[in-house]
Formats: C-alpha cells, sequence, structure tokens
C-alpha cells in the first residue's frame, strides 16, 4: 500500500511541474525559463540612499551598467 502512495505523489508532482510550465508560457509565474527582477527593492533603496549620501551614487550607476549589458 506504501508504493501506492509513492506513486500518487510522484504524479502529483509531476502534474504540478507541467502546470507551472504551462502557467509560465502564458506569462502568469515565472518558474523555470523567465527571472523576475529580484533586485528591484534594493535597486529603488539604493536610490533613495544615493541621495543622502553622495558616494552611493557610483554603485547604483555601476549597477545600471551591469543591467543594460544583459
Amino acid at each position: 500500500m506504501g508504493w501506492l502512495y509513492g506513486v500518487i505523489g510522484v504524479v502529483a508532482i509531476y502534474a504540478a511541474h507541467r502546470l507551472s510550465c504551462w502557467a509560465e508560457d502564458r506569462g502568469w509565474i515565472y518558474y523555470r525559463k523567465k527571472s523576475g527582477r529580484s533586485g528591484m527593492a534594493a535597486s529603488a533603496f539604493l536610490e533613495i540612499h544615493s541621495m543622502m549620501e553622495p558616494s552611493k551614487k557610483h554603485v547604483l550607476e555601476v549597477m545600471r551598467e551591469d543591467e543594460d549589458q544583459f
């Protein structure tokens, strides 16, 4: 009976994977192929921080150059 739970578990995981791939193809989520912009919050904080400390402006400019390269 334990093997049946294992088979059901594998089928459920595969179904969730296929559902996630389908949703990603429609543009609803980021799953495997595309990546979200994880650094947006950090970039916004750095922008505010650069107004208070002009020395941080250089770091912000380097980050923007790196984004433009990709």
